[in-house]
């Protein structure tokens, strides 16, 4: 009897793998293969096959949502939709990617604290998509600079 149960489970596992192929949704795949989501996952804690597999499954099956998904959007590019047109130049077009620039203009020498020196640094590091060395002043020598100037 337990061979019959492992073989009718090991059926359900191949039918959700195949399913998650053609669509990676995992509540999709267990409602047409007729499993509960909590066996589902029951399955994955205790089957690392079969666990290895579904996440192939389902990056096969992103794929080729997302290969659907640019086709479309081709296909609506060809048809003069100019939210496609902009969409693919933001996302695919360095010279169109949305950029923030920051410019202010002060009398007053910059003074900013230590956590807000962090937190431009972290922002930075988030922003760039490679690692930036950020020059923080030394307000010492700015005040010394800007005391020289007015001499003058």
């Amino acid at each position: 009897m337990s061979n019959t149960i492992e073989h009718r489970q090991q059926k359900q596992k191949n039918q959700i793998i195949e399913q998650l192929k053609q669509t990676p949704i995992v509540e999709i795949a267990c409602k047409k293969c007729e499993v509960g989501r909590s066996t589902y996952y029951r399955w994955i804690h205790e089957d690392e096959e079969f666990a290895l597999s579904v996440e192939v499954a389902i990056e096969e099956g992103a794929g080729i949502v997302s290969d659907l998904a640019e086709s479309q959007l081709l296909a609506a590019i060809q048809n003069g939709n100019l939210q496609a047109v902009f969409y693919w130049l933001n996302h695919r077009n360095p010279k169109f990617i949305n950029k923030l620039e920051v410019s202010a203009k002060s009398n007053e020498p910059l003074s900013l604290t230590a956590e807000q020196e962090d937190l431009i640094k972290k922002a930075l590091e988030l922003a760039a998509p490679e690692p930036v060395m950020v020059p923080v002043p030394d307000l010492q020598e700015m005040k010394d600079e800007d005391k020289d100037e007015n001499a003058k």
